[in-house]
């Protein structure tokens, strides 16, 4: 072959190799152990924070979420929520009522007023949900993958539809790594059997196309799946994927900002980010494949 047949072809691999994953396509049908309904207790008082251990107290207790917000559980929220007004469904988009932020014309910052924003697009391929005109429901296989594809208006509503909030950032930390100042939940090293991230090599992953899916919430819990075996990587107080699959929203709203923070890193990120001290940003419209959250409430 000569050298432009060799350049053509290798030209052609290259073009194949970087085509995407169809997001239509269905995951791999594993199923998981995992209680979705399940609260774990995380107590008031002292840990570490960030990646220099400043120490640092939470003066309440409270309970999260063992789980991220599956596929499942948002598709019944939504079908509430619709039921009682309090979101509106469109062509394209669901959108919901936000009080807005508090706003004192910061110089390069937006203003977050108050009105409907967008909770989760409908017309992305990729949205693990289904919509017939009046009902919800869970795309097949995908039920018990963490709920994507949602703003942070969409994870508030969630959360404040059942009298809960999602975490602070200093909450998050602290249910995620416990007080012995560890860099990931269930440790001091990572293997790729832990978590989903860039590269782990788990079952739902498709490298070939340079692409990859969430798995179930609760995966990593030391379940065999196939040839594959995981290892039991919770938190310190029992909660599973605080590092890996999604991002996860916090709730701060920060006072001359609009952006918001999200915690734990995704299946997209290289295991560096999924260490408990890492932190991501975007606007609270944004919405990724990569982008899940979970709930917080205080102990009565």
């Amino acid at each position: 072959m000569n050298k432009a047949g060799l350049t053509l072809l290798l030209v052609a691999w290259l073009v194949a190799s970087c085509a995407t994953m169809d997001p239509s396509l269905p995951a791999p049908d594993y199923a998981t152990r995992a209680d979705t309904d399940r609260w774990e207790a995380i107590p008031a008082g002292p840990f570490l924070l960030g990646q220099h251990d400043a120490s640092v107290e939470i003066a309440h207790p409270y309970e999260m979420m063992a789980y991220p917000v599956t596929v499942d559980q948002y598709a019944g929220f939504l079908n509430d929520a619709l039921a009682d007004g309090m979101i509106k469904v469109g062509k394209d988009a669901v959108t919901g009522f936000y009080p807005g932020d508090p706003f004192r014309g910061a110089k390069h910052e937006e203003e977050i007023a108050d009105g409907d924003w967008l909770l989760i697009p409908l017309a992305d391929a990729a949205l693990r949900l289904g919509f017939d005109g009046s009902t919800f429901t869970a795309k097949s296989t995908w039920e018990l993958h963490p709920m994507t594809l949602v703003s942070w208006f969409g994870a508030r509503a969630y959360c404040d539809y059942y009298g809960w909030r999602l975490p602070t950032e200093l909450e998050w930390e602290k249910a995620a790594r416990g007080t012995d100042g560890r860099p990931f939940p269930w440790g001091d090293e990572i293997a790729r059997e832990n978590a989903n991230f860039y590269a782990s090599r788990d079952p739902f992953e498709e490298m070939r196309a340079l692409g990859s899916r969430t798995t179930p919430v609760g995966f990593y819990d030391g379940s065999q799946y196939g040839d594959y075996i995981t290892l039991d990587s919770p938190s310190p107080y029992g909660l599973y994927d605080m590092a890996g699959n999604v991002w996860q929203w916090t709730g701060d709203v920060y006072e001359l900002q609009h952006y918001r923070y999200l915690r734990g890193g995704s299946k997209d990120t290289y295991e560096m980010d999924l260490r408990v001290w890492v932190r991501n940003s975007a606007t609270p419209t944004y919405i990724s494949p990569g982008v899940g959250f979970r709930c917080a409430r205080d102990v009565k």
